[in-house]
Formats: C-alpha cells, structure tokens, sequence
C-alpha cells in the first residue's frame, strides 16, 4: 500500500515542480483554498498557538497572521517539491545569502554547527553546500513510508549534501572529529521533544516548554562553532539568508547559553513576521506539564 500511494503521488509532485512559477504559485493559492477553506488543516491548534505567542493580540490579529500562515505554509511545502527542478543558478537567484564569508571563514579552522528555526523556508538551506569547501550535513526526521523517505532525502541531498537522521549526529561528528575532518552540519532545533526526555525547559514565545539540547551537547563536547541561519521571506517565492555566529567554541559557553541564544534569535525572527513561522506544531503542547524544578 506504502508504494502504491508513492507510485500514485509521484507523477504529480514532479508535475509540480516542472510548472512554470506563475502556474505553480497559482496552483498554490489553489491548495490554500483547499486545506484553509475546505479541509481546515489544523485550524485551531494553529489560532491556540498564536494566542499563546500573542496575547496582547486581538482575534482579528489573530486571524489575519493564521490566513497569512497558510498562505505561505503552501508556498514553503510546494517549494521543497520545486527542488527536485531547481538548478545551482535558480536556487541561488531565490536563496539569496547575505554573508557566506562568515562560514567560509570559520570552516578554515572548525566544524560548524548551522541552527535554524522552522521559519520561512528551511528546505532551500541545503543549497549553503553550493558555497562551502567542507561537507555538508543536513539532520532530518526520517518518514514512516520509505518510498517518501527516499524520495524526500534525494530531494534534500541535491547539490552534494549529505542527509543524516538525528540518531546518527552524534556518530557522524564524532567520527569527523576522530580524522580530522571539518563539516557543516545543519539542524533545525525548534522542535518538542518528548517530555520524559527533556533535559532542559526554558520560556520561548513567553510560554515555558521543554527544549531540544542535543545541538549545544555535540557543540559542547565537540567544541564546535554554532552560527544562527536566519532567513528572512523577501517576497513570495524569494528568500535572504543571514548567518549570525553565536560561538566559535562550544566549550568555552556557559550550559544552555548554546540553547538560550538561539531561542532568543528564533523568537525576534517570529516577533517580526509571525505569518512564517510553521504554527502547526503543538510546541506547546507541554506547558501545563512544567516539572517542578523549572517552574
């Protein structure tokens, strides 16, 4: 049944991605209507997130930041469709990075741990490898079909990226490390983790939660640099990306500084355009559930 619905799903994601951009945006707005109007995709969990980010906002804020969200929640997942097409000249055209010399300086001398949110558009980030001597390395969720799982790591590896699960981070470094060897490796780190896992709650968008802490670990223990990929929507279908180096030695931080930078970095992002951040996540989910020990 898993590659029957693959054998089905395919011809139309490639469709997708070879349309002319004026078509595949229309057919964008076409699945907009869809899932915000017809299907109503997570809705609520979407208006219950953005009340507990925003709430000094009035419903009719509200609403119009959750309208806009979906808007370009389309837009960013039929992106990562459009990749499978996309050439090194196109993604660089609409990937537009702003300082890449802080990473090729950097990778000189230390391997880079690049964070990011699930803001704007994160799958483009791949295309960083375009610009880079070192190896690039993009962590990632593994899908329960493994015909998509295939599919979306041969997307993602374009343009020489190498794809790891976050089970395998820590194996990967270390083994890069033991021969002397610099890569660049990318993570988002905006996720929940389970809670029986957490080792760390902190607030982020004002509501206390449990936070992921692997990528300050490795950096940590390691002593890698960790730079803040920030990437800004500039118009539909056109992004900026900004590097903004939180350490170049992971050892030498304080515990959860790692951590508690990236959140702050992460959070101004969403204060400035809330309509980019991915609201669909129930990153919140936690917050009545805070151990006694970080309340």
């Amino acid at each position: 049944m898993q590659l029957l619905v693959f054998i089905l799903a395919y011809p139309l994601l490639w469709l997708i991605s070879i349309l002319p951009y004026r078509l595949f945006y229309g057919f964008s707005d076409f699945v907009f209507f869809l899932v915000y109007h017809v299907v109503g995709y997570r809705k609520d969990v979407v208006k219950t997130n953005l009340k507990l980010a925003f709430p000094d906002k009035t419903e009719e804020e509200i609403l119009a930041i959750r309208k806009k969200f979906y808007h370009h929640m389309c837009d960013a997942f039929l992106e990562m469709v459009k990749t499978m097409n996309l050439s090194k000249a196109e993604v660089a055209k609409r990937y537009a990075i702003q300082n890449i010399e802080v990473i090729q300086e950097i990778e000189k001398e230390k391997t880079i741990l690049v964070v990011c949110s699930h803001y704007a558009n994160w799958e483009w980030n791949v295309s960083i490898n375009n610009h880079v001597t070192s190896q690039g390395y993009a962590v990632y969720q593994r899908i329960s079909n493994p015909y998509f799982d295939r599919w979306v790591k041969k997307v993602r590896a374009r343009w020489n990226t190498v794809l790891i699960t976050k089970e395998e981070t820590a194996k990967v470094v270390l083994k890069n490390h033991l021969n002397n060897k610099i890569g660049i490796f990318g993570m988002v780190s905006d996720q929940s983790p389970q809670r029986s896992r957490a080792q760390y709650w902190t607030e982020f968008m004002g509501v206390k939660v449990p936070v992921i802490n692997g990528a300050e670990s490795f950096a940590r223990k390691m002593d890698l640099a960790v730079v803040f990929l920030k990437v800004s929507k500039v118009k539909r279908g056109y992004y900026s990306a900004e590097f903004i180096p939180i350490t170049t030695s992971g050892k030498s931080t304080e515990k959860n500084e790692i951590t508690d930078t990236f959140l702050r970095l992460a959070e101004q992002q969403i204060q400035e355009k809330p309509e980019y951040y991915l609201w669909t996540h129930r990153r919140w989910k936690h917050r009545n559930n805070v151990p006694a020990e970080f309340q």
